[in-house]
């Protein structure tokens, strides 16, 4: 069997959507002749956990984990460690100190607080390849310090490199909330682009991010978007009687959805009916912006806020949902973002409300697979209709199921395509499907 190394920085107990790409491809992985190979944080600093995803990990995937040294616990001290934040970043206003470590956060760990971490995991990995050789070395960012990990080993190892963007490097919507300094932008972008231009393949999870890539580098761009996992969802779809509005994980400041608690509580407030079907049901950690917007539109005795729930509690959550709820975050850079979670809502099989650019990577999957529609941020119009609509097939005990065809974007057919990627950069297949793959440094290591 062959073996690629995996250089992670989430990995269970973490319960993120960094998380769920990479241990569902090593769920199925084994299965496609490829051992993984773990390389992770000792104890890396989660904001949440989920202990239930490790039982998801054949026994035969290898884990090696290594200490890791963040700033993160310095952060909370000096600022507070304001916990109602998603995150410090985009979340809320900011105190001096808060803007301070901000500033220290944004030009003195370039690119990230993780890089700390790159010199001992690349001595340590050099010396660990030499008696445990892989096939393929992985790296899988934000945080993008890994692939300034795999940088390293594979100029020194001379091994096949794919570089997995899971969002993009310097157009990011986290950075224009940092006050970085122009010669962080021009350390940033260098940093990307040595990766671009160094690793064997740039492998995305939207077509936009995909031809971003491909116009900054030669080296080839392929694109395999993020899934879900059929075997979490068995049964049919759910219908408990209640009109359930849900969003399962984070949802943040930014992302808060107004016009959906506008639209929701002007219908509670004429509909007596409306108001007592009404449930707004949230799972994840939830900024207090969000919170007090629907305490505001009148809608406190609807609310239901679950806090953090492990993945297949939130699982149970979007199956029992009337309205599924994917906001973005209400900046120009989400447009080449396509979160796992619109793939999980997908397997649901209920009706999606998304919000945030209608031209944009979420919008083109809700659109090719009719699960939903895509909302402008102020777009009441739009909005209150389809919520309507949804009311209505509620009360006639309906449930709209998505009119595409979403198996192709099951873990289990992507984990495939995967294996036919690393088979080509091994020099042990072609990549039918895919398109042309090159490497830089084929034949990989010496068996």
């Amino acid at each position: 069997m062959k073996r690629v190394l995996v250089i992670t920085y989430y990995w269970p107990p973490s319960g993120g959507s960094g998380v769920q790409r990479w241990v569902k491809f090593a769920k199925y992985l084994p299965g496609e002749g490829w051992l993984p190979v773990i390389y992770t944080p000792e104890d890396p600093d989660f904001t949440s956990r989920d202990e239930t995803l490790g039982a998801e990990i054949p026994p035969e995937v290898e884990v090696v984990r290594r200490p890791i040294v963040e700033p993160y616990s310095l952060y909370r001290k000096f600022t507070g460690g304001n916990k109602s934040q998603v995150t410090p970043i985009s979340s809320g206003k900011k105190s001096f100190k808060e803007k301070v470590s901000l500033w220290v956060r944004g030009n003195l760990f370039v690119p990230d607080p993780k890089i700390l971490w790159v010199r001992p995991s690349v001595r340590f990995l050099k010396k660990y390849l030499k008696e445990h050789p892989v096939d393929v070395i992985v790296t899988t960012g934000p945080p993008q310090s890994m692939h300034l990990i795999g940088l390293e080993v594979h100029k020194a190892t001379g091994i096949p490199w794919l570089a997995d963007f899971r969002d993009p490097w310097t157009r990011h919507y986290s950075l224009p909330f940092l006050p970085l300094t122009k010669r962080t932008w021009r350390k940033l972008k260098n940093e990307e682009q040595a990766v671009l231009e160094n690793c064997s393949t740039v492998l995305t999870v939207t077509s936009f991010v995909q031809k971003d890539y491909q116009a900054q580098t030669k080296t080839p761009v392929e694109m395999i978007t993020n899934g879900f996992d059929g075997d979490d969802y068995t049964g049919e779809p759910v219908m408990d009687g209640f009109f359930n509005i849900t969003q399962t994980g984070s949802l943040t400041a930014d992302g808060n959805p107004t016009m959906l608690w506008k639209v929701l509580g002007e219908l509670a407030a004429k509909d007596e009916s409306f108001r007592k079907a009404l449930r707004i049901r949230l799972t994840g950690i939830i900024d207090k912006e969000v919170i007090d917007a629907i305490i505001n539109a009148g809608l406190k005795e609807n609310l239901i806020n679950l806090g953090y729930c492990r993945h297949k509690e939130a699982i149970k959550e979007q199956q029992k949902a009337s309205v599924l709820v994917l906001p973005l975050r209400d900046a120009p850079e989400m447009k080449t973002i396509l979160p796992g979670k619109v793939f999980e809502y997908l397997a649901a099989r209920k009706p999606i409300l998304g919000f945030g650019q209608t031209d944009g990577a979420q919008a083109e999957i809700l659109s090719e697979t009719g699960a939903g529609v895509m909302a402008d941020w102020d777009d009441i119009e739009l909005v209150r209709s389809f919520i309507i609509d949804q009311y209505k097939h509620h009360l006639a005990g309906e449930i709209p199921a998505p009119k595409g065809d979403i198996d192709k974007y099951s873990r289990r057919n992507l984990t495939g395509r995967l294996a036919e990627l690393l088979n080509k950069l091994a020099g042990t297949g072609t990549l039918a499907g895919i398109g042309p793959v090159g490497t830089k440094n084929p034949g990989g290591t010496k068996k």
